[in-house]
C-alpha cells in the first residue's frame, strides 16, 4: 500500500557525504509541491535529483517554506529562483528583508566560517522582491484547498516560523524542534549566537504543543510521530540547559572553563539517552561551543 499523498517525503541532503545532517520536507498539494527548508547550495544537485526519483519536475513545484534564514535551511533559496523564477518563497517577515539582500547575513556568516563558507554553503544568492510572500503570525495559507497554519515561534532566531499542514496534522518545526537524529527520545535545543531567547522557545514549544501535532517533521532530522514525547524532551532540555549555563556563569572563573564544563555536561547527558550509535551522530549536528556562546550571549544581553 503506497502512502497517502499528504505524507511527506523526507529527503536527506547528504550535506558534506553524512546522512541524517540536513533534511528538506516534500508536502504535495493540489497547486504544485512545497519544499520545506530546501538546504544550502551545495546540496542542490541532491535535492533536484531525489525530487526527479520521485517523479517531481521543476514545473511541478510551486514554493518553498522557509522556517528561517540560515544558511543550512535556507541557503539554497535564491539560487533555486534563478533557476525555476515561477517559485514562491515563504518567509518571517524579519528575513524578507535579508532573503532579498543577504549582504549583511553573509558577512555576519563569514565571520564564523572564514575559509570554510563557499565549501559549505556555496553561494546564497538573493530571491527577487517579487517571489518572496510574507505571511502574517496565525495565517493560513492555502494551496489548492490545502490549509497550512503559519505560527511565528521565536526562540532558535527571531525570525524563526513554525507551519502546521492541517491534512496530515504534522508541524515542520525547523530548528525550533530541536535536532533530533535517531530513534531515541533526545532532543538537542541548538543555541548558537545571536538571538536564543530561551522564554520565548519555550513558549513556542507550547504553541506547538497546543495544535496537537501527528508529528514533528525537523530539519536536523526528520519525521518523528512521538510528537509529545518528542516536544516534552526537548522543552525539558531547554530548562536543563537553563539551569546548567545560569550556574556556570555564576561559577566558573574564567571563559574556557566555562565553555568546558558545558560541554562536558551536554555531552554526558547526550550519552546517557541514547544509544552508543547515535553518540557521534549528536556530535556531527551540533557545535556544542557554538551552543555555549549563544547561551552566553543571552544571559550577557539579559543583564544589560
Amino acid at each position: 500500500m503506497t502512502a497517502p499523498s499528504f505524507v511527506p517525503h523526507v529527503v536527506d541532503l547528504m550535506f558534506q557525504g553524512r546522512s541524517r545532517a540536513i533534511a528538506t520536507g516534500v508536502i504535495r498539494t493540489p497547486a504544485g509541491v512545497l519544499l520545506v527548508d530546501p538546504g544550502p547550495a551545495t546540496c542542490i544537485a541532491r535535492l533536484v535529483r531525489t525530487l526527479a526519483e520521485l517523479g517531481i519536475a521543476s514545473r511541478d513545484l510551486h514554493g518553498l517554506l522557509l522556517t528561517h534564514i540560515h544558511l543550512d535551511h535556507a541557503g539554497a533559496a535564491g539560487t533555486m529562483v534563478r533557476h525555476h523564477p515561477h517559485l514562491k518563497v515563504y518567509v518571517h517577515e524579519r528575513g524578507a528583508p535579508h532573503l532579498i539582500d543577504p549582504a549583511r547575513l553573509l558577512a555576519s556568516a563569514g565571520r564564523l566560517y572564514g575559509a570554510d563558507m563557499d565549501r559549505l554553503w556555496g553561494e546564497f544568492a538573493p530571491v527577487p522582491a517579487a517571489n518572496v510572500r510574507v505571511p502574517a503570525d496565525g495565517d493560513v495559507l492555502v494551496f489548492g484547498g490545502v490549509e497550512i497554519d503559519v505560527a511565528y515561534t521565536r526562540g532558535h532566531a527571531s525570525h524563526h516560523m513554525c507551519y502546521r499542514e492541517r491534512r496530515s496534522g504534522i508541524v515542520y518545526a525547523g530548528d525550533t524542534g530541536g535536532i533530533r537524529v535517531g530513534p531515541s527520545a533526545y532532543v538537542l535545543p541548538p543555541t548558537p549566537p545571536p538571538d536564543i531567547d530561551l522564554p520565548a522557545w519555550q513558549a513556542s514549544v507550547a504553541r506547538i504543543r497546543a495544535w496537537k501535532p501527528t508529528g514533528v517533521f525537523v530539519t536536523h532530522f526528520g519525521l518523528y510521530r512521538d510528537a509529545d514525547v518528542h516536544l516534552a524532551a526537548l522543552s525539558a532540555e531547554l530548562e536543563a540547559w537553563e539551569r546548567l549555563s545560569a550556574e556556570i556563569l555564576g561559577g566558573e572563573a574564567d571563559e574556557a572553563s566555562r565553555a568546558m564544563r558545558f560541554i562536558d555536561t551536554v555531552r554526558a547527558r547526550i550519552q546517557e539517552r541514547v544509544t552508543p550509535a547515535e553518540v557521534a551522530a549528536y556530535s556531527d549536528a551540533m557545535s556544542l561551543d557554538d551552543c555555549w556562546t549563544g547561551l552566553a550571549r543571552y544571559w550577557q544581553k539579559g543583564s544589560q
